[in-house]
């Protein structure tokens, strides 16, 4: 949801509803948030359309991250961007999410960033607190590192990790973190799946060229090159276009054999595996 107010189409509540319920019948039902999506405005839009129709909260599964604070939200006489992972402002900024969605629990909440101040058993008992208290129901950190996701799980049960992956953004298939992730039960959520559109031109003639092979789009071949990989990661879709939602879960079956696979992400790196 990080562009919706970007979406004039879907600017009105009613629209937005009727946006929300043509995805459920489709089978698009997780709606990621964060409370510095428009400053908060991202939350509040989509509260307003679901108090519309409350009964609709049934059916969908509401992810929100919070601890980024923006240097024009910093109080502090530097205004400076930071993280900020202590316990109060954790539990203020979930209250602040619940109060602009008009809901009472998130079905996910995860920590934005790594903070490299974060204190471990401030946070899990913080977080333990929104659990215990009904405002969250699991827990999980986005861009977090291995370490970072082993650290925590010792003390929360992290169900997921949300990172940037793609075929332009692939460190995390050859580094390890995949596989480590899924040896530890994490599920990873890939964010910007289709990098925003912006696959270098020998990238685009490929997928081109694999898309005419097998009968499908460009973007349904760029999308199935992620669920072949470890733990097959789900993806966040950044487009609130219908048709790019609709091309997208109609694609969703199609899976590449393993040559196609590395042809892509040789397209996409340049050069060949060792």
């Amino acid at each position: 949801m990080m562009r919706l107010t970007q979406y004039p189409e879907l600017a009105q509540p009613r629209a937005l509803l009727d946006f929300i319920e043509r995805c459920v019948e489709l089978g698009v039902s997780g709606f990621d948030h964060a409370d510095i999506y428009a400053g908060g405005d991202c939350e509040a839009l989509f509260g307003a359309a679901l108090r519309l129709k409350p009964e609709l909260r049934r059916q969908i599964q509401l992810i929100g991250k919070a601890d980024i604070v923006l240097a024009d939200q910093d109080r502090s006489r530097w205004s400076v961007k930071h993280y900020n992972t202590e316990a109060a402002y954790l539990k203020t900024a979930v209250e602040g999410t619940l109060k602009r969605l008009g809901v009472e629990r998130l079905d996910g909440f995860l920590l934005h960033r790594p903070d490299p101040l974060l204190r471990v058993e401030e946070v899990a008992r913080a977080l333990d607190d929104l659990v215990a208290g009904g405002k969250v129901a699991w827990l999980g950190v986005s861009n977090a590192e291995l370490l970072q996701c082993q650290v925590l799980a010792r003390e929360l049960p992290i169900r997921c990790n949300q990172i940037e992956l793609s075929l332009q953004a692939q460190a995390a298939v050859w580094d390890g973190r995949l596989h480590g992730l899924q040896s530890e039960g994490i599920q990873v959520l890939a964010w910007s799946p289709m990098a925003a559109g912006r696959f270098t031109p020998a990238l685009q003639q490929s997928l081109d060229a694999v898309a005419a092979d097998v009968g499908a789009t460009p973007n349904q071949v760029a999308l199935a090159w992620l669920r072949r990989l470890p733990g097959r990661p789900v993806p966040i879709l950044g487009s609130l276009r219908w048709e790019r939602i609709e091309e997208a879960v109609t694609g969703a079956s199609l899976e590449l054999d393993r040559p196609t696979w590395y042809y892509l992400a040789e397209a996409a790196r340049g050069h060949a595996v060792a």
